[in-house]
């Protein structure tokens, strides 16, 4: 299994959605739901348009652990999911490919992962830094580390911290603040 990193920079993420948005609103949404939401691709791709119009939560059954799970639609993602939903049939896939199917995790790997490139990133990006980029802000944001291992239903906060990148984080800055 390959570990790949959340984006730790902000400015990054703003590069990123700037080219994005210049692609596709598709893409830009794709994005912008991972890094909002902290939802694995999986469960991304299985959003159907009715999850989400005139919508304030979004309720899923993550596909990985069979679990209900259920959180607020943010005020980023709200008008976004408006403009993307206009028009479109209620029962359809929310993320559809060129070919009118549901979009694959293969697709969505490509777009990320091209847009990184973009943008200058060169450290490892997948689909799952999309939730682990959304781990790593809200951590920095509220330092609950107790309400974000909920959130990714981790079973331990240390699990939640290796995660995110944190650990790592830390020990780095424990090395370089050390001098003897």
């Amino acid at each position: 299994m390959n570990i790949v990193e959340p984006i730790r920079k902000k400015s990054d993420l703003q590069k990123i959605e700037n080219i994005l948005r210049k692609q596709s609103l598709r893409d830009l949404l794709l994005f912008t739901v991972g890094t909002n939401c902290g939802l694995r691709i999986s469960d991304i791709l299985n959003l159907n348009v009715s999850d989400v119009r005139n919508k304030d939560y979004i309720s899923i059954t993550e596909k990985k652990t069979g679990k209900y799970k259920r959180f607020p639609i943010n005020s980023k993602l709200k008008p976004m999911f408006a403009k993307f939903t206009q028009n479109r049939n209620i029962d359809e896939p929310l993320f559809l490919s060129v070919f009118n199917n549901r979009m694959e995790r293969t697709q969505c790997y490509r777009i990320v992962n091209t847009a990184c490139r973009k943008a200058g990133i060169d450290y490892k990006i997948g689909t799952h830094t999309l939730r682990k980029t959304f781990g790593y802000h809200h951590y920095q944001k509220f330092k609950d580390v107790a309400v974000l291992q909920k959130i990714f239903n981790h079973c331990s906060p240390q699990v939640t911290l290796r995660y995110i990148g944190i650990d790592q984080d830390m020990i780095d800055e424990s090395y370089n603040n050390f001098v003897l």
